[in-house]
């Protein structure tokens, strides 16, 4: 099986807004199983190929070192869920003593399960897009209602069962109406709500993405 370090495309040293509460560092891992039209990572999501790996040690030595005061790590995307490896990345992190957040689309539940029964990630963060039947034109015509329905709705159960492990968020695009926030709010599970994100235009005329800005190269880790 290929390592997922081979696909972290992109590293920031510390965040305070993707952990709340905490001071993380963040992982971007390239690939994605959606083509949302709305996507800001839209580089590392379809064109990870372009971009430098940032080796391991790298990132490694960096966490070593500043552990002090980095409360733990993000993992997001792109989508990490369809990362091959990504259970090892993670316990590599945890030998560490780093927690892990990860970000997810909610399409693998499956992956979700492994971690959850391994006790890897201490929190998820699950976007819920919209109302299923708009999963088409939200994904870029990657994801069906019936998909999105079935892989979110296992989502939800795992929720249930592990209710300190989840949060959801939504962030508000302009196809969403405030009919289609509150529906998608809706399929929560009792007891949990919907973050509501503002939605910023990404910035594609510019030479410099969003997920660019934030990658840092190997020697600059350290």
């Amino acid at each position: 099986m290929a390592s997922a370090w081979s696909r972290v495309f992109g590293f920031e040293r510390v965040s305070l807004c993707d952990w709340p509460g905490m001071n993380a560092s963040v992982i971007f891992l390239g690939g994605c199983n959606m083509h949302c039209p709305t996507c800001h990572n839209y580089n590392l999501a379809w064109h990870s190929d372009t971009m430098d790996v940032i080796p391991q040690q790298a990132i490694e030595n960096y966490l070593t070192k500043r552990a002090r005061w980095i409360d733990g790590v993000v993992i997001t995307g792109g989508e990490a869920t369809i990362t091959p490896g990504l259970a090892d990345l993670i316990r590599d992190l945890k030998h560490l003593g780093m927690p892990v957040k990860m970000d997810s689309n909610g399409m693998r539940p499956d992956v979700l399960q492994e971690l959850l029964d391994e006790d890897l990630v201490k929190l998820f963060a699950v976007d819920v897009k919209g109302p299923y039947q708009k999963y088409p034109v939200l994904t870029g015509g990657t994801t069906s209602p019936e998909v999105a329905e079935e892989n979110l709705s296992q989502v939800f159960e795992l929720a249930k069962q592990y209710p300190d492990k989840f949060l959801f968020r939504i962030t508000k695009v302009p196809v969403l109406t405030e009919e289609d926030i509150q529906e998608a709010e809706s399929y929560l599970p009792e007891g949990f709500t919907l973050k509501h994100q503002e939605y910023v235009p990404p910035r594609r005329e510019h030479a410099e993405t969003d997920s660019e800005a934030r990658q840092v190269s190997g020697d600059m880790v350290a």
